[in-house]
């Protein structure tokens, strides 16, 4: 009887084990200005997104030359980061870039967030064990 229980309950255990559900964790370093790059990025998330289900975290750091995506005058995505942004995808524009360039906050997408460097930001996510995507 007892041999009968803890099989019982191990195997309750092994069940619930199988049904949870991962959580991913990507970040994507965008430092590009190829508009055809920033729509296969948006196309890689949503695909990531399905594969992957909901539990997916998904971080997008634009520096540099990637700037671009973020800015609402020069983007090409607008539209589908703030569809991404709305099912939870971050956006996010490194600050060391803004000053550089002298970008006026202000035009930057209301969906994206500020991080002060793109390139600790990034290193940051990794350490803390997040999967790595660079375009």
């Amino acid at each position: 009887m007892k041999k009968l229980i803890l099989t019982s309950i191990i195997g309750l255990f092994i069940s619930a084990s199988a049904f949870a559900q991962k959580t991913h964790k990507v970040v994507m370093q965008i430092n590009t200005a190829d508009t055809t790059v920033w729509h296969g990025v948006m196309r890689n998330i949503a695909n990531m997104q399905t594969a992957l289900g909901n539990n997916t975290q998904i971080e997008v750091v634009a520096h540099g030359s990637g700037i671009g995506l973020l800015i609402a005058s020069k983007t090409t995505q607008q539209a589908k980061i703030a569809e991404l942004a709305a099912m939870g995808v971050k956006f996010v524009a490194c600050e060391n870039t803004i000053r550089e360039r002298k970008i006026d906050k202000a035009t930057i997408l209301p969906q994206s967030g500020f991080v002060p460097s793109g390139v600790s930001e990034v290193i940051i996510k990794q350490e803390e064990g997040w999967s790595y995507l660079k375009y």
